[in-house]
């Protein structure tokens, strides 16, 4: 994974020295786009991030030449921006239509991800969006694919990444596995068993649980997943929604900042340090300008881990002397 720069009781990072990167997901489909990418990434920088998690609705970076990579190198490169992630998504080794070429993919993303520097790699069980969901305002309020949850299709996805595990063992990269809805990493439980059956060192979990969160149904207990997630956790992908239930069974959510949001990040990261989490971060947001509510989660986390971290009350300190 990423490398130490600060070590305090163990600890492998500050506040301030703790990777928080910019998804792209706000340039989608910019592969064929190569002038495009200075611009989009330069943006990145201007929001004050020093690191970016390559999201692959905006570059598939295991499908671009040597050439084009060694582009994208240079400009990382030249802006100081350090590629700390690459998520690859909608791309399930078990599809039932493409598992196999996705899973020849993901080994494409893993060599290319070693290319450009990635520390950790997130791969999903989430299969692409269905026409309905494309045609909603907000993609999470119709259903989508649902994973079979029989034995034979539990054996292939820990075959499969834990071939995709082993691998990443070899580049010397983490990765990491995206939780999502009706998926075999679509409940707590269910995705801490799946990277205990897989049983590799570098694999672990990304729990991404703002993707259960936001559904227009019962949902798990959001601080519950947080206690037993985070410790098999080596990569997060944090949002956040306002969400409202009631009796009748309505639900909504709508994307919020992280510190506006109805999931309590406040305490969430605090267990997370608790429980030893000392993975990435990778800030996301919907609709909008994502990237500037990216960077105020980004600011937030920060905030958050200096109280978790128990570092002094600089501001306070400033004030009193």
């Amino acid at each position: 994974m990423v490398q130490p720069d600060y070590n305090d009781g163990g600890r492998r990072f500050s506040s301030q020295s703790w990777p928080v990167a910019a998804a792209m997901l706000p340039f989608p489909n910019s592969q064929e786009d190569p002038a495009a990418w200075p611009d989009q990434l330069d943006q990145v920088v201007r929001e004050g991030f020093s690191e970016v998690d390559l999201t692959d609705n905006w570059l598939r970076i295991g499908d671009l030449p040597q050439s084009r990579l060694d582009d994208l190198v240079a400009i990382l490169e030249q802006l100081s921006l350090r590629p700390v992630a690459v998520s690859a998504i909608r791309r399930s080794v078990i599809d039932p239509e493409s598992g196999a070429d996705n899973l020849a993919y993901s080994h494409r993303v893993l060599e290319a991800s070693r290319a450009v520097g990635a520390d950790v790699v997130s791969f999903g069980l989430h299969r692409p969006l269905t026409p309905s969901q494309r045609a909603a305002f907000w993609f999470w309020t119709e259903p989508g694919p649902v994973d079979d949850t029989d034995d034979r299709t539990w054996q292939l996805a820990v075959a499969r990444l834990r071939e995709l595990g082993s691998h990443a063992a070899e580049l010397g990269l983490e990765m990491s596995l995206e939780m999502y809805e009706d998926t075999l990493l679509g409940t707590s439980e269910s995705a801490v068993r799946l990277v205990n059956d897989i049983g590799l060192d570098n694999v672990g979990l990304n729990p991404d649980l703002g993707n259960l969160f936001r559904l227009h149904r019962p949902v798990e207990d959001f601080l519950a997943a947080v206690e037993r997630c985070l410790p098999h956790s080596n990569y997060w992908h944090v949002k956040n929604y306002f969400r409202s239930e009631d009796a009748a069974g309505n639900y909504v959510s709508i994307p919020a900042p992280m510190a506006s949001g109805s999931a309590d990040y406040r305490k969430a990261i605090r267990i997370a340090v608790e429980a030893g989490f000392d993975g990435p971060f990778c800030v996301e947001h919907y609709g909008g300008d994502g990237l500037s509510v990216s960077a105020q989660n980004r600011d937030y986390i920060r905030r958050m881990l200096a109280v978790a971290l128990g570092e002094p009350d600089t501001k306070r300190q400033g004030a009193t002397s």
